[in-house]
């Protein structure tokens, strides 16, 4: 008998839910769509699909209707969704070990140190789960680092980024943070870190070299990190200027100051770099990670730097149950030999230049510009031209032509990342594009959220498929009208 929690909650393929997780899934859209909103805090505004399954950079509903994820989870599953290799390495360790905290030693965690280090050329690790408490660590680690090594005053010491920076949702993030959005109401915010020039309420803008060097005298000896994303995602792929981190590099060494790189959605090959600074040729003293470092499987993330700053943290001063377990560190090391493998970061810089040149030749008045790097990449719209249609408008009409994307109040409308493979196995993904570019819009609106960001683009999991690229059989003006535009049921076909 269903409980009122259970109610509206069926067992989905026809199960009675003696098989185990089966028993977890919602049968239809719509009952996990009403689930969610009676049981569930209203954090989120989703698009009106579920996903039930998916592989690669295809996703199905309970209804199996088949769509193509341009969200890729924020960048977490670049792999593609349940990557065959990741699936078995969860499942392999899974059933060996899955937790045994840090209060003992493991045998996959130094494996996993051995290897991240070296993966990605820093001398020490220091494992969380998530992108935000990776942030969080690194924000202490560098104060700490501040007061032990550089000799901060005590509660004196200062972490900067710049504006319309973001850095995660939790108190240290949104005290960084510009976006009234994500502060309002949850004020008082952390003192010693923010975005703006110290004793001012001056904004330390973004690729703006004279407003950092401000930033940094009027800090003083107190300043003990300057965190920065390589090209800002959330605010719409705003690429800076290549000298941009290196006036940055030089400030902080100039000034005694670390150099914080925020790699969690920018890195692990999207850009087309192993991690984005690597364009500016500077390496930061810290990296933070996360996301695709577990190509979506399990929630890991790490925080990477030099010796003498990550050895400031001591035994009982920080730490976490989860960070560093088995069962993570086997899916990130797996997770990131796919990364080699398949050579993504060399497809992504390949395929990036591809994908952009098939956005320039769209030809459409309402572009105003494309900007990327790699497969994060970018459409700046003209808002004069957009009529009153909102972001709403134009994710349901995505979704109708198999296309999710997700609105994003930024200044650009972007289409982040084009995709590793999809250039190949489905030679109308630009086409698609052009075409929803061409259609009237849906009727529907909402208040806000006038602009749009069309988010990440799977990578497709087909390492057997050759990359051919045919730009002009999927750009070609007289393919747009025999656009298939599929979104019926697939369920016999399984990828």
């Amino acid at each position: 008998m269903a409980t009122k929690a259970t109610k509206g909650i069926k067992p989905a393929n026809g199960s009675n839910g003696a098989d185990g997780v089966h028993s977890y899934h919602a049968a239809t859209t719509q009952e996990a769509i009403s689930a969610e909103k009676a049981f569930a805090a209203h954090n989120y505004h989703p698009l009106p699909v579920v996903f039930a399954r998916a592989q690669g950079t295809t996703v199905w509903d309970p209804e199996g209707r088949e769509y193509l994820d341009f969200l890729s989870a924020y960048s977490a599953v670049n792999q593609g969704h349940c990557h065959p290799k990741l699936v078995a390495a969860l499942v392999e360790q899974a059933s060996r070990l899955t937790l045994s905290s840090r209060a003992f030693y493991n045998d996959v965690f130094p494996r996993f140190a051995e290897f991240v280090t070296k993966f990605f050329g820093f001398d020490m690790v220091l494992p969380m789960n998530t992108g935000a408490e990776a942030v969080e660590t690194g924000i202490k680690i560098a104060r700490k680092w501040g007061y032990k090594v550089k000799g901060i005053p005590e509660n004196q010491a200062l972490v900067l980024s710049a504006e319309n920076n973001f850095h995660g949702r939790t108190f240290a993030a949104i005290s960084l943070s510009s976006d009234p959005e994500s502060r309002e109401n949850y004020g008082p915010y952390l003192p010693g870190i923010g975005c703006t020039i110290p004793g001012t309420d001056k904004p330390i803008a973004y690729n703006d070299k004279a407003a950092l060097r401000e930033a940094f005298e009027k800090a003083g000896p107190n300043l003990a990190a300057f965190l920065v994303e390589p090209i800002q995602g959330e605010a719409g792929i705003v690429v800076p200027d290549e000298d941009y981190l290196q006036e940055a590099r030089a400030l902080c060494d100039k000034h005694n100051v670390l150099l914080i790189c925020d790699e969690i959605q920018t890195g692990i090959a999207r850009t087309g770099k192993l991690l984005c600074h690597e364009w500016s040729g500077i390496k930061p003293d810290m990296i933070l990670l996360g996301k695709a470092i577990s190509g979506g499987m399990y929630p890991v993330s790490a925080v990477l730097g030099r010796k003498d700053v990550m050895l400031t943290i001591e035994p009982g001063t920080h730490g976490s149950t989860y960070g560093g377990n088995p069962l993570a560190c086997a899916v990130a090391i797996r997770a990131l030999e796919v990364i080699q493998e398949e050579q993504m970061v060399e497809r992504a810089e390949k395929l990036g230049h591809v994908f952009r040149d098939g956005l320039l030749a769209i030809q459409n008045p309402i572009i105003q510009t494309v900007r990327g790097k790699g497969l994060l990449n970018a459409i700046v719209i003209d808002e004069s031209r957009t009529n009153g249609r909102t972001a709403w408008d134009l994710c349901m009409l995505m979704k109708s032509k198999g296309l999710l994307v997700r609105s994003n109040p930024s200044v650009s409308f972007g289409i982040n990342s084009g995709d590793l493979l999809t250039v190949s196995i489905r030679p109308n993904l630009l086409t698609r594009i052009l075409f929803v570019l061409h259609l009237p819009w849906s009727s529907q609106k909402r208040k806000s959220r006038r602009l749009w960001t069309l988010s990440r683009s799977q990578l497709e999991n087909c390492p057997l498929l050759p990359v051919r690229l045919r730009m002009r059989s999927f750009l070609h003006p007289r393919r747009r009208s025999r656009l298939p535009l599929k979104t019926k049921s697939r369920n016999a076909r399984r990828t």
